[in-house]
């Protein structure tokens, strides 16, 4: 498996608008667009910068999970995404090395990427999440 680079930083938040303010109005960052994705009670925005992008991840549901992770931690960096060309090899090689999988099978992301989650127990204490996009 390849990491081919970092493809976003998820942070959540309480609420997209303010800190859109502080992301865009602040730090001259520019929205690329704003999604929900009902499968993750999350709306989404993206913000390039670079070759990455700094996602804001708002909760649309006080049961899901960036409510429940702001609720336990705060605001902040809950993931780290990093790009890959063949997800389902990525995950097969992962799970032959002992790495505990949130996700076995890939799971519809923002902008119809394929993603999956790897247990923050096998990664230090990270989120880490895989992204392939077309």
């Amino acid at each position: 498996m390849k990491l081919e680079k970092l493809d976003h930083i998820g942070i959540a938040v309480e609420k997209l608008d303010d800190s859109l303010a502080i992301w865009e109005g602040t730090l001259g960052l520019v929205l690329h667009g704003t999604e929900e994705v009902v499968e993750q009670k999350v709306r989404t925005t993206f913000l390039p910068l670079g070759e990455s992008e700094i996602e804001l991840l708002e909760s649309t549901d006080p049961e899901g999970p960036i409510a429940k992770f702001i609720a336990a931690k705060g605001q902040g960096i809950q993931h780290l995404a990093f790009r890959v060309t063949n997800i389902e090899a990525a995950l097969e090689e992962l799970k032959t090395k002992g790495v505990r999988l949130i996700d076995e099978k890939p799971r519809y992301g923002a902008g119809g990427a394929k993603i999956a989650f790897l247990h923050p127990k096998s990664t230090g204490g990270v989120l880490i999440e895989l992204c392939e996009r077309k």
